[in-house]
């Protein structure tokens, strides 16, 4: 059991972090950004899911540290934890060439790299992981995918299941098994979907519909007997006419089977107009509660701790205003305690929530 006392000590070890008068602390040594000791706290107690959380965005970094582990020195590790985050769900979505063959050579990939720094990592594969990880003070990899066209089979899923994999989200575009987001017209899940929802739910593997079409998200929701996830999306009513973000409807009809939204950070996804910034990921997050309830919000940033805009005037703007992604977790946190959220609230939106609806779709 972790103490208050011995948390923020830790904290200020780790991170080098003067205390700051009035309570507060400068957590990070290049930014004078001051924290609460209670956002300190309830960071360095909870264990801290970022469903979309990338170790990376620069890709061929990625294989480089998979390629040959030594690459990925202390350093790259110590930012990792730093940020606050303690399981990254690295899911990426092969869409063209031979997506089985690509699948396969990403969790290979990921397996070589948690088994090179088994100091540093673990795979989650089970519910107890998540407080083993955090007990022990390392890093989880939920090894996931963004496409289930990998899924020739339905056996496939038992073979990847065995690799590792326990997230798939069922669509990135419109494949064999339903319908994408971006798609110009939703058929819905088909029966070979279907298939592959029944036997995801056999052994134990989350199904994720973020990117699905709004039909294929109704019709998943509808014939998964487990809880379903919306690992990285937002609410549709604060972003009219995005695709990408879920209605009403589909979060209600989430909720109801059990199933945890992940909001994201992605500027598109948050807000249109003017400035967009932490405080409308707050708003998405204040409507998931109001809609449904705090048992089905939580963190799915969709974005590494560097983000996603060119650093000299990006053609598009894909980050939020202001904010700085390495602190992401604290900003967050922040916000929450602004808003008045209590402390039990916050931890479950950190990550309490996905830890149980995982524990409830796992069948270990």
């Amino acid at each position: 059991m972790l103490s208050r006392r011995s948390v923020l000590q830790t904290a200020a070890l780790t991170l080098g972090a003067p205390f700051i008068n009035r309570g507060r602390f400068s957590l990070f040594a290049d930014s004078g950004t001051e924290y609460s000791t209670r956002t300190v706290d309830l960071v360095r107690c909870s264990t801290v899911i970022d469903m979309l959380g990338l170790l990376t965005l620069d890709y061929r970094k990625l294989s480089a540290w998979e390629a040959d582990p030594t690459r990925f020195g202390q350093a790259d590790f110590l930012r990792l934890k730093n940020s606050g985050t303690t399981v990254f769900h690295p899911a990426v979505g092969y869409t063209g060439g031979d997506i089985y063959a690509e699948s396969l050579r990403d969790i290979a990939g990921w397996n070589t790299f948690i088994e090179a720094h088994a100091g540093h990592f673990e795979r989650i594969e089970k519910a107890a992981d998540f407080q083993r990880v955090k007990a022990l003070g390392k890093i989880g990899i939920l090894v996931g995918q963004q496409n289930s066209a990998h899924f020739r089979s339905v056996d496939d899923v038992n073979r990847f299941y065995d690799l590792g994999q326990r997230v798939s989200q069922l669509t990135y575009c419109g494949n064999r098994l339903g319908g994408g987001c971006s798609d110009p017209l939703d058929y819905g899940l088909s029966e070979y979907g279907a298939s592959v929802v029944g036997r995801m739910n056999e052994i134990g593997m989350a199904i994720d519909i973020s990117h699905c079409g709004d039909r294929t998200t109704m019709e998943a929701i509808e014939t998964s007997r487990k809880p379903v996830l919306i690992t990285h999306s937002n609410c549709r009513a604060l972003v009219p006419g995005m695709a990408r973000c879920k209605t009403d409807e589909a979060i209600r009809c989430m909720a109801a089977k059990g199933g945890v939204m992940g909001i994201t950070m992605v500027r598109a996804f948050v807000g249109r107009a003017g400035r967009v910034t932490i405080e409308q990921v707050l708003d998405h997050i204040d409507h998931i509660v109001k809609l449904v309830g705090v048992e089905h919000a939580g963190v799915g940033s969709d974005v590494d701790l560097d983000g996603r805009d060119a650093p000299v005037r990006p053609a598009k703007k894909f980050d939020l205003d202001g904010i700085d992604y390495a602190k992401k977790i604290y900003d967050l946190t922040e916000g929450l305690l602004r808003r008045n959220y209590s402390s039990p609230d916050i931890e479950l939106i950190l990550g309490g929530n996905f830890q149980r609806a995982l524990a409830e779709t796992w069948n270990v």
